[in-house]
């Protein structure tokens, strides 16, 4: 059994052959997919999202405003996003939410408060938050650790990219860390460092995709099927059987989101 933590199977790069994406996820043993909806909070991002998810059996969703778009966000757009997040038992989780310092989209200051400012909805609505991070990791901690500590609101930092710092600092929070396909790139070295740190009981797998499809597969559009093969590398890296790492995956997600796996 596999799960697939992040995915983004409602852009249009899968609007010509979704059903058999989800079918290759099936037969692969991929049990549970995290449809993950961004863009601009007022274009209906969210609700295609969570009609992707209703629409298949394993398939769940998250809404949240990712930093790129920061500079949209509004009451509106927050009245927007809890419509979504209550309407529907299959959206598990708020997300993705946090800070690129690398294409700055947004205004930093936009992405900080906006950040925060999700993260208080994800703490008064009781739900796990997934952060994005991305060349800002001492900022991310700060923020975390500010609006979350002691909250008992947790998350995952998902398609982790920064340092130990940060994922030392999320753990200690009660956060998971996810791993994509770029763990298996040749010059992750450093990446791979963290990958065999973080404990079993918290690690995630993901694809991310359509983006950075994962060793044999590098160069095409990713897909849910693929996260077996970063399950396996993540293996051989913890010196675990990939049955037994795809085991402890699903479970840390069912336990995270609250989503009842099926084994069939």
């Amino acid at each position: 059994m596999f799960v697939d933590s992040h995915a983004h199977i409602d852009g249009e790069e899968f609007d010509a052959d979704r059903d058999e994406v989800v079918a290759r996820a099936r037969e692969a043993g991929v049990r549970a997919i995290l449809n993950v909806g961004t863009g601009d909070p007022h274009g209906g991002n969210f609700e295609r999202a969570v009609s992707v998810a209703e629409a298949y059996e394993g398939v769940y969703a998250a809404a949240g405003v990712h930093p790129h778009d920061a500079r949209l966000y509004d009451d509106a757009a927050e009245r927007r996003l809890l419509e979504v997040l209550r309407g529907s038992s299959r959206v598990v989780a708020l997300g993705e939410i946090g800070l690129d310092y690398h294409y700055d989209n947004s205004p930093r200051e936009a992405q900080r408060e906006v950040f925060a400012r999700q993260l208080r909805l994800a703490r008064a609505e009781g739900v796990p938050v997934i952060i994005h991070s991305r060349e800002a990791d001492e900022e991310t901690a700060e923020i975390l650790t500010s609006e979350l500590a002691g909250s008992g609101t947790a998350g995952v930092l998902h398609c982790f990219g920064g340092g130990p710092a940060l994922a030392e600092v999320a753990l200690g929070l009660g956060f998971y860390v996810s791993f994509a396909g770029n763990v298996t790139f040749k010059k992750a070295e450093a990446l791979r460092e963290v990958a065999s740190a973080v404990p079993l009981e918290r690690l995630l797998v993901e694809t991310d995709c359509p983006y950075l499809a994962p060793v044999p597969h590098r160069g095409r559009r990713n897909e849910p099927a693929f996260v077996v093969e970063t399950a396996r590398f993540l293996a051989g890296l913890r010196g675990v059987t990939h049955e037994e790492l795809g085991r402890v995956t699903s479970e840390n997600f069912s336990r995270l989101f609250g989503v009842e796996l099926s084994a069939e």
